[in-house]
Formats: structure tokens, C-alpha cells, sequence
């Protein structure tokens, strides 16, 4: 009996592990990458790319001299450029001092100062530029909502008696305009007449006035991972019909109890695939950035409400789409900045850092909500990554620029000795932050 249990347990652990593998080896490999190549481009010789760390498992090497392997420990990698002492890129001064001046200037020491700094910053520009890459195909895989809102396709629901059709173009809401998705949304998060509605609608050349329902239900659009409904079991596409017996017809009624509850018990009854399912499940307290610079505290049970339709889009051009993807990851890289401040001021919980625990549930748990999901998590971790490696912290790739900042206005490099306490300093640091994310993962 002790085995049957522990199977679901096990698959869903290799599930996650799996899942948090495939992430960090996309996003370790492109940084690396961008690193290696580069490098390439200015002249500096790669003698070895390495996906992860230890015993390796396969390995080969190409026409220009450069070993590409994979090892058995998965969570990191490194190239190592002609010149390295190690995978940590220290200066061998033996080996570079027994070089001739041609073999020299193909060392990552032994090149131009500016060819170093390039080397070193693509690594995390490789991470932005995956990010911005992948925002930009999702936009244009699913396309952006028309500016009017039209009805693309009616999304299912319990009562289906509803005249509206396919094609819609959505006029206005008990008499209330709704030219575009602004006055659509604020008509669904401030208007108080709930139930069946009356829709003026363009249809076929005419305008015609047809019933529906409210425009913004508590239909589960997204569920967020490390979340209280993902920890129920709430879907996407379940429709919450009441929270502990109390009807609710509009997503802000469900808003209003849930900032109510205080993290007690809620039991929801929710509408799924023609059947009525009951879930219970207790709200989390999450600092989220107020609009202002700031951030506030809320009861969340972690979903996005939806629309009863789905909006018609049109696939935008290809360089708008990069725009697109480059504004949301900047984004989330001046969101990210913003909360490791508001952290270290004590204004938010040091619980929103997550460690590699927490980082491998999230990919699991993104993954098992489809392609589209697991590919945005890669993205916004991807940006993550690029942002840590830009710390000015030595063994990171800021603290490598950050020397050589200082080479460009002394005309010299730190010392030997300098750069040793440096980087040990800055080895201590990682390891310490990293030791307190991962406490997190099981404090918090």
C-alpha cells in the first residue's frame, strides 16, 4: 500500500525535475551561447562548451578546435576561452605567459579590453534576447484583440440560451457604449446590474439589441503556479458559480470576498465541463506592486478572470511584435529591480525570492498548464537570469565588467591579489543568497 501511494508522488517529483531541467538548460545554453559566440566574433578561442557541470556524458569537437559537451550535473554550464584557468575564467598567467604574441591575442586575457566586455555582456543579452524572442512569438501565435471588441467564439458555459452569435461586434451594455475593451472592462469592474444583460451589437450590417451574460464572469482565464488554486485544483476554463453557498455572477464579486477572507477556509462550487465540483481553498497574502512604485498587500487565490467570448485578433507585423516582446522584458526587469528593493528596505516579504525549490515547482507546474505557459515561464526566467548576471558582483558577469570598467580608467587590471579576494567575496555572496532563497523555498 506504501508504494501504491508514493507513485503519484514520484511521477509528479520526476515530472518537476524534468521540467526544471528542460528550463535551465534552454536558458543556461543560450547564455552560454551568446558568450561563445561573441567571443568568436572577436577573434577569442572557445576550447570548451560545457552544458552542465562533472562527469562528462558526450562530447565532441569541431572544426575550430572547440570541445562541446554534455556533463552529469545539469543545473549550470561555462565556456571556457583560451587562456582560462577553469570554468570560472580566472587568468592562467603560466599558460598565457607562455604563449607567443598571436596565440596570445586569441586568449580571452590576451584580447583588446573591449572584445572582453562584449564577450561577457552577451551572455545576458543572450537571456533578453530569448525573452523579447519568445514574447514576440507568442503575440504572433495568438495575435493581439481588435481594438473594437468582436466576438471570435462564444467560450462554454452552463446557461448557452444566449442570442448573441460569432461575429458580434459589441456596441454597447444596458445602454452603456462600449467602444473598445477600456469601456468594456470598466463597465464589467464598475457597473452593479448583474445578471442576464442586454447587448447592442453590429451584426451583418445592422444593429440589433440580443441577451447575454455579464461580460466578465469568474471564468478562470489563468491560473498562477505556486498558487492557492493551482494547489486546489482550480482550471482554466472552470467557471465559479458560488464561495461557501453565496451565489456570484461578475469576477469582481469574487474579487470583493476574497480580499474579505483573511485566509480562511473558502469552499467554491464550480462549474466544469458540464458537471458542479466542489474546491475549498484559503487565499495567500501577496505583496503586488500598487501602480505607484510601491507595492500593497492582498488576499489572492491566484486566477485572472475572462471574458464569455473570445475576442477576435489579427496578427500584428513582425517588428511589432518584437516591440511587444522587448517592452515585456524590460518590464519585468524594472518590476523585478523594484522588489528586490522594496526587500531590502523591509517594505515587502524577503518570501517573494525564490530558490531553486521553488523555481523547479513553478516549472513543473507551468508546464503541466501546456506549451504556452512553459514557454512564457522560460522567457520571464530567462530575463531573471540575464538581470542576476548583470549584478556587480564579482564571479557574475557584472563583476567582470565592473573590472574592467576599471582597467578602461586606471589603464591597468586589479591585482592578482585583489581579483582573489574579489572573487571569493563574491562566491560568499552568491552562495549566501542562494542558501537563503533556498531556505525561503521551505520557510516560507
Amino acid at each position: 500500500m506504501e508504494l501504491i501511494n508514493s507513485i503519484p508522488l514520484v511521477g509528479g517529483t520526476l515530472f518537476t525535475l524534468i521540467a526544471f531541467i528542460v528550463v535551465l538548460s534552454i536558458i543556461v545554453f543560450i547564455h552560454e551561447y551568446g558568450h561563445y559566440i561573441v567571443g568568436r566574433w572577436c577573434g577569442i578561442h572557445a576550447e570548451v562548451f560545457s552544458l552542465g557541470f562533472g562527469p562528462v556524458l558526450y562530447a565532441r569537437n569541431d572544426k575550430r578546435g572547440t570541445r562541446w559537451q554534455l556533463a552529469a550535473i545539469p543545473f549550470g554550464g561555462y565556456v571556457k576561452f583560451l587562456g582560462d584557468a577553469d570554468a570560472s575564467s580566472r587568468n592562467d598567467s603560466a599558460a598565457i605567459a607562455a604563449m607567443d604574441e598571436a596565440t596570445r591575442s586569441r586568449s580571452f586575457h590576451g584580447a583588446k579590453l573591449y572584445k572582453k566586455a562584449l564577450t561577457v555582456l552577451a551572455g545576458p543579452m543572450a537571456n533578453f534576447i530569448l525573452s523579447s524572442g519568445i514574447f514576440a512569438a507568442v503575440v504572433l501565435s495568438t495575435g493581439l484583440a481588435t481594438d473594437t471588441p468582436v466576438i471570435s467564439g462564444l467560450k462554454p458555459l452552463p446557461d448557452t440560451q444566449y442570442a448573441l452569435q460569432n461575429g458580434d461586434e459589441i456596441l454597447a451594455i444596458n445602454g452603456v457604449k462600449t467602444p473598445d475593451y477600456t469601456a468594456l472592462y470598466t463597465y464589467a469592474r464598475d457597473d452593479q446590474e448583474l445578471g442576464q444583460q442586454i447587448y447592442t451589437v453590429a451584426r451583418n450590417g445592422e444593429t440589433t439589441r440580443v441577451s447575454g451574460p455579464f461580460p466578465l464572469l469568474p471564468l478562470i482565464e489563468t491560473v498562477q503556479p505556486q498558487s492557492a488554486a493551482m494547489a486546489a485544483g482550480l482550471a482554466v476554463g472552470d467557471l465559479i458559480l458560488s464561495v461557501d453557498g453565496t451565489e456570484i455572477t461578475a469576477f469582481y464579486e469574487l474579487q470583493a470576498i476574497v480580499s474579505a477572507s483573511e485566509g480562511r477556509d473558502m469552499r467554491l462550487s464550480v462549474w466544469r465541463d458540464g458537471t458542479v465540483r466542489d474546491f475549498t481553498l484559503a487565499a495567500k497574502v501577496v505583496d503586488m506592486p500598487d501602480g505607484e512604485g510601491g507595492f500593497t498587500q492582498r488576499n489572492l487565490i491566484g486566477i485572472s478572470g475572462g471574458l464569455f467570448f473570445e475576442p477576435e485578433t489579427y496578427t500584428p507585423n513582425p517588428l511589432r511584435a518584437l516591440q511587444i516582446g522587448v517592452e515585456r522584458t524590460g518590464s519585468i526587469i524594472t518590476g523585478s529591480l523594484s522588489g528586490l528593493r522594496h526587500m531590502i528596505t523591509g517594505d515587502i516579504s524577503t518570501c517573494n525570492l525564490q530558490g531553486p525549490v521553488g523555481i523547479a515547482q513553478t516549472s513543473g507546474q507551468a508546464a503541466s498548464q501546456g506549451f504556452s505557459t512553459f514557454i512564457w515561464f522560460i522567457a520571464v526566467l530567462s530575463t531573471a537570469i540575464g538581470m542576476l548576471n548583470l549584478f556587480p558582483i564579482p564571479v557574475l558577469d557584472g563583476g567582470h565588467l565592473v573590472f574592467f570598467a576599471y582597467e578602461a580608467v586606471f589603464k591597468r587590471p586589479p591585482s592578482d591579489k585583489a581579483l582573489n579576494i574579489m572573487m571569493s567575496t563574491g562566491l560568499i555572496l552568491i552562495l549566501s543568497l542562494m542558501f537563503f532563497a533556498l531556505t525561503n523555498d521551505f520557510r516560507c
